[in-house]
Parts: structure tokens; sequence; C-alpha cells
């Protein structure tokens, strides 16, 4: 099952998108999709709508984040070995957690603002994970039954900003860098999250190509390492980091992105994101 949520910024609907990759209106079956329709039960009446009983959503409508109610945005870092190695950095020997301001949260489609003295703006294809039951202390046995889909995030990123100091937090959290969407992908349409390939495109370039299966931690250690540490809540979303081909790890001279630069992105089932570049 693929949600979304479709419409003006700030004046969303839920969608749900059908077999042929149309929009269709939710509205009159849930008001909403937000952490109370992720639980199991409530995903499981959703499977039950079938998406050609919805009313068609004409003229291909912005998307927005697909879902409402993200309490923590938790990044993982360097989680693909090839990737710490063109980052110049040690391959970890645990997973690498850091934070992304809720704020910077946007549509799949939106513009991504380049912030006032950026020099180094990077991006970064992604898998996410969406929690849709409360995780403290789970095994990762049971990691993925706290899991309720999947999302594709653009983990862009300010590196002047991020490794000014040992905490990232700041390059990687300002307006815009961090584009989830287009669809939030129940599980029952991804049975294994650890074979997803994933790709990112500047101006029409390839400059990342990977697949989950390369990932130092899988989504199951992922959620279980977290719930350790935090506890994770229905709606809270885990990005699980990069595959190589960043900006900052071209040679001999990295390239970063200016106003005016399309990026384009996605994950195999879960669907395609496009932003363009604009000044702060």
């Amino acid at each position: 099952m693929k949600l979304c949520r479709w419409g003006k910024s700030g004046f969303e609907k839920p969608g749900m998108v059908d077999a042929e990759g149309r929009v269709r209106d939710l509205s009159k079956v849930v008001a909403q999709i937000g952490p109370a329709e992720l639980s199991p039960r409530s995903l499981a009446r959703l499977t039950k709508v079938k998406p050609e009983t919805l009313p068609v959503v004409p003229n291909s409508p912005r998307l927005g984040v697909p879902y409402v109610g993200i309490g923590k945005f938790v990044a993982i870092g360097l989680n693909y070995s090839d990737h710490a190695k063109e980052a110049g950095m040690a391959i970890p020997s645990e997973p690498v957690v850091f934070m992304k301001a809720t704020t910077c949260i946007s549509g799949p489609n939106d513009d991504v603002i380049q912030p006032r003295n950026s020099t180094k703006l990077d991006w970064e294809v992604e898998l996410g994970i969406v929690i849709g039951t409360v995780a403290r202390h789970v095994s990762e046995a049971d990691a993925l039954r706290h899991v309720a889909g999947y999302c594709v995030v653009n983990d862009v990123s300010e590196r002047s900003f991020q490794l000014a100091t040992s905490q990232w937090d700041k390059g990687k959290g300002a307006d815009t860098f961090g584009p989830i969407g287009p669809w939030l992908v129940t599980t029952d349409e991804i049975k294994d999250p650890q074979s997803l390939d994933l790709w990112l495109d500047v101006n029409g370039r390839r400059m990342q190509t990977g697949n989950t299966r390369t990932m130092i931690f899988g989504v199951a250690t992922i959620v279980s390492h977290v719930s350790q540490y935090m506890t994770l809540m229905p709606g809270d979303i885990i990005t699980t980091g990069t595959p190589p081909g960043v900006g900052m790890g071209i040679k001999p001279s990295p390239v970063f992105l200016k106003p005016g630069d399309v990026m384009t992105l996605g994950i195999k089932g879960l669907g395609e994101q496009r932003q363009t570049v604009v000044a702060a």
C-alpha cells in the first residue's frame, strides 16, 4: 500500500496511490495520515480500501510529506563502507546516530534552499524507516515488527557547517534539508528492505548508485540499536545512510550544489523525488 498527502503546502489531504501511479483522494476514509493511522490495526483497515473505489485527484497534484506527526528525525551516518571511505572516515563499529531537525522536513519535490553562507551543499539519497508502534529496547529479531513502512529521503547536507565541529546536526537541519516521500510504502509491499536499489542524479548526471544490501548495519539492527537509547514513537523516521557518490567524495575536486541545480533521486518500489536548488 502506498500512502501520500497531496495539495498546497499546509493544506494537504490524505491520498492513496493506485497500481497505475495515480493519486486517489482518501479524505473520506481518514481525515489525515498520522501516527494513529500507522498502527498495525489502522493499516490493516486501510489495506481493505480498494484504490479504484476512490476519486482520482486530477492534474498531477503537489505531493507533501506522506504523513504528519514526525516527532523525531533520526539519522545514521557512514552506513555504507564505500561512502565512509570517500568521506575519509573510519568504518564505524556501531551505528553513528545523529538528529535532523524536524523543521527541515519538506515535500519530495519542493525546492531545496541553499542557506546563507553555504559553500558546500551536498546530496544523499537514503532509505527512510517509518516507525509504526512504540519501540523501546527491542531486539533485532522483533525490530521489523515496529516498522510501518519506508520512504525515500534526501539527507541534504551542508558540509562546511557539518564538519566545523564533531557534532553534525547544524549541517543537517537547515530548512528544506529533509525531503521525504513521495509515498509511505507499507511493509507488506517491501518484503526485504535489504534488497532495494537507490540512485541519485544531479542535472541529469548519475552521481549515486547503490543497494541497501551493502549497508553496514541493516534496518533491523538500526531500529534495535536506536531503541536502546531513545524510545521510538509512531511517526518517528530514521534515515539510514547513503551509498557512495556524494559531492564531497568526488576526486580530485569535490563538487557541490548551487542554485539552479536539479536533483532527481529514487529507490526501487518507493518512488522518486525531484528538487531544484534555490538561493536563500
